[in-house]
């Protein structure tokens, strides 16, 4: 029986029960097609559902008539390979994408017609027709309804607050599209529409946005407090598009809808005029206050970053010498996001897996829970002193939000806080804690636990682990002050990663045990849920992925791993050292191989230096390398054999570039550009200036990638 896809006004459906899903925006045309397949599993290991991605006009049909649908533009095949991964696919068909595109993805061409894109022309609706239709081609067949991964689709991209028309005008063109797409064939469950900023939706199904800050942004300053880091039940981001003018609010009825996001920033990508750097904390706390703000899908753009294809007429970046306000990176499209450029799992991936691998267990739960904001609760994010706080639940059970954390600029620390959360017959009080500045965290009440109710916790439901006997998983730095009130003829098992941390088991175990399991942050971050012959909680620094050839360990060491429970037998190659309390510890040993890296200056001027890389690898049968480079400058890009092949600019950060992509040169040529201390550019940390400028290549190292299969 097929599945059923669908939507109520608070949450979206799976056979007609409430579905949270997670979402990550992956740009097939700016990753090589070679690679798709491990990507895509590393985003389902992070936590992802439904992978999305524009089709960005440029790339397919940079010249009139010569559709490109091959290599890594190979729509179809990407599509194939979603199914093949066990991922749904949300296709984004544009026209108009932005994206950080030239033309916002337009191909020059289609600029030079004698009606104007993006209007109600019906020359223009033609056009758009003919590259609906080529695009269609790409996917008959691997649509929902024949069994393929294409769930959704959405019709334009921020139509009415980035350009488009506005009004019955706006709303009649999204209606068009839409109409359009549907007549050449495009039937899928779900149609869906930005809807931030005074975008017009046609009536589709909106979806929103959040970043952590604003690349796109003219000013070259610290920029005031975002406000994604307060709990609201306000939707819009003001600040998406500013330099575009700044929101003017929402066009569609809030009460038809749930609240979506497409768009919620997995990073930032920078601009050559300003460069803030997105961490790991700036995405884990914003998604928090999204999900405690009422939020039923987390969607991120973007979850994996990219290199903008080549073009054959011109670049295919967003510049200022094409109308745009921007300039960017001739090909680099890292974004910051969790799954960098190079494949590289992220620090960002493993705070927002903490999330997402709670709505795997519990997020149908979730979509039930309204959320309820406070009076207490500050809504304007200058207050950095008042605490912030949400609840979502049913009436009888749910979870306490807390967040102190606010992008570049610190919070008043609390001492001695009591958590309370009234219900219509009971108020639950929270043992007392403290409350630093960038703490953020939600904490479960009345949670039923198989044969136990959790009245309160001061730690964050994370997973369960269904082995012989099913395994709660919780984490938290803080002590976790378990109250909870055991059925008759159960008892229950604490496991504590933590030394110092005690709480008495009922001593009665004639009946079920219900293990419950209390990780650190950091471990929890560590954590992988593995299916085997049952499921099992790996802890690894390396990434745990699971894909069709395997188990497998990703990772800048060999891989070493804490499990629970116990395996049935050691795998093959690991050798069992010893236990971490009711975790098993295996590891595998190291081989011997090596990558050694030295660089020479070759020529300076007044503007950049230019340097050699030497590479030499005691054998080229790798997983991956990556070359970490420390320079300091205005920006860098790099060659092989005389191609252009990476850019950066510089934000203070180590820039890292895989090298499997090239075939592990044994050569690159780095050119270094000179940053001026009275350059237009914003930056959170500055390099070291000499007589005014800086223009160096201070280090460079190279990481080995070790790829290791649980035999």
């Amino acid at each position: 029986m097929m599945t059923e896809f669908g939507y109520t006004k608070d949450y979206m459906t799976k056979d007609n029960k409430p579905w949270f899903p997670i979402m990550g925006e992956i740009h097939y045309s700016r990753y090589p097609k070679e690679f798709w397949k491990e990507s895509l599993y590393k985003m389902k290991a992070g936590g992802i559902d439904v992978v999305s991605s524009y089709t960005i006009w440029i790339h397919h049909e940079e010249i009139e008539g010569e559709y490109d649908f091959t290599g890594n533009k190979d729509l179809r095949s990407f599509a194939e390979t979603c199914k093949e991964c066990g991922l749904y696919f949300m296709l984004r068909i544009g026209p108009w994408s932005h994206a950080e595109v030239r033309n916002g993805g337009f191909p020059d061409w289609l600029l030079k017609k004698d009606f104007e894109p993006r209007s109600n022309d019906p020359k223009y609706f033609d056009v758009v027709k003919k590259y609906y239709t080529e695009i269609f081609k790409q996917v008959e067949g691997l649509l929902h309804k024949d069994g393929g991964p294409i769930i959704g689709i959405q019709i334009e991209n921020e139509y009415g607050h980035c350009g488009g028309l506005d009004g019955e005008d706006g709303e009649q063109h999204m209606r068009t599209l839409y109409e359009l797409a549907k007549e050449i064939g495009f039937d899928v469950p779900i149609y869906t529409a930005t809807g931030w900023g005074g975008a017009v939706t046609g009536g589709l199904l909106p979806v929103m946005g959040g970043y952590c800050e604003a690349p796109w942004d003219q000013r070259l300053t610290d920029i005031e407090p975002s406000g994604n880091y307060i709990f609201t039940h306000e939707r819009n981001d003001h600040n998406i598009g500013s330099d575009y003018g700044f929101g003017t609010g929402i066009t569609f009825d809030l009460e038809k809808f749930p609240y979506l996001t497409a768009e919620l920033g997995g990073g930032l990508q920078v601009t050559h005029h300003r460069r803030p750097v997105a961490t790991a904390e700036d995405i884990g706390a914003m998604s928090l206050v999204k999900l405690g703000s009422g939020v039923n899908l987390l969607g991120y753009y973007m979850y994996h970053g990219g290199t903008n294809p080549k073009g054959k007429l011109t670049t295919l970046q967003e510049s200022r010498a094409t109308g745009y306000l921007n300039d960017l990176p001739e090909l680099s499209y890292d974004f910051r996001a969790p799954i960098r450029e190079y494949g590289q799992i992220s620090e960002t991936a493993k705070e927002i897996k903490l999330l997402s691998m709670f709505l795997k267990e519990y997020g149908s739960e979730l979509c039930n829970m309204p959320a309820y904001i406070p009076q207490s609760n500050p809504l304007v994010p200058t207050n950095l002193s008042d605490i912030r706080t949400s609840y979502r639940h049913n009436g009888n059970s749910g979870y306490v939000f807390v967040n102190n954390y606010q992008r570049r600029y610190p919070m008043e620390a609390h001492e001695e806080v009591t958590l309370e959360v009234e219900l219509s017959n009971e108020t639950i009080t929270f043992p007392e804690i403290n409350i630093e500045d960038k703490a953020y965290f939600f904490y479960p009440f009345n949670m039923q636990l198989g044969s136990a109710l959790l009245k309160s916790a001061t730690v964050t439901p994370l997973c369960t682990i269904k082995n012989l006997e099913t395994a709660y998983v919780f984490y938290g730095d803080e002590d976790p002050n378990y109250d909870i009130e055991i059925f008759a003829g159960s008892s229950v098992n604490f496991i504590f990663a933590e030394e110092g941390w005690e709480k008495s088991a009922n001593e009665d175990f004639s009946g079920k045990v219900i293990n419950i399991v209390t990780l650190s942050r950091e471990d929890a971050k560590n954590a992988w849920k593995v299916n085997l012959e049952n499921e099992y909680l790996f802890i690894s620094d390396s990434s745990v992925i699971e894909t069709d050839k395997g188990i497998q360990f990703i990772g800048r060491t060999p891989a070493k791993f804490k499990v629970f429970p116990e395996l049935l037998t050691t795998p093959k190659g690991f050798t069992r050292v010893e236990n971490e309390g009711d975790f098993a510890v295996y590891k595998k040993e190291a081989d011997n191989n090596s990558v050694d890296v030295t660089y020479q200056l070759l020529e300076t001027s007044e503007d950049k230096q230019v340097y050699e890389i030497d590479i030499k690898y005691q054998s080229k049968e790798l997983a991956d390398c990556f070359l970490s480079l420390s320079y300091e400058g205005d920006s860098a890009k790099i060659y092989h054999a005389g191609e252009f092949i990476a850019d950066n600019f510089y934000t203070g950060e180590n820039w890292e570039i895989g090298l499997k992509r090239f075939n592990f040169p044994d050569k690159l040529t780095l050119e270094v550009y000179a940053l001026h201390e009275k350059a237009e550019v914003f930056l959170e940390k500055w390099p070291t200036m000499k007589n005014g400028v800086a223009c160096e290549l201070t280090d460079v190292k190279a990481e080995i990638e070790y790829v290791t299969v649980l035999g």
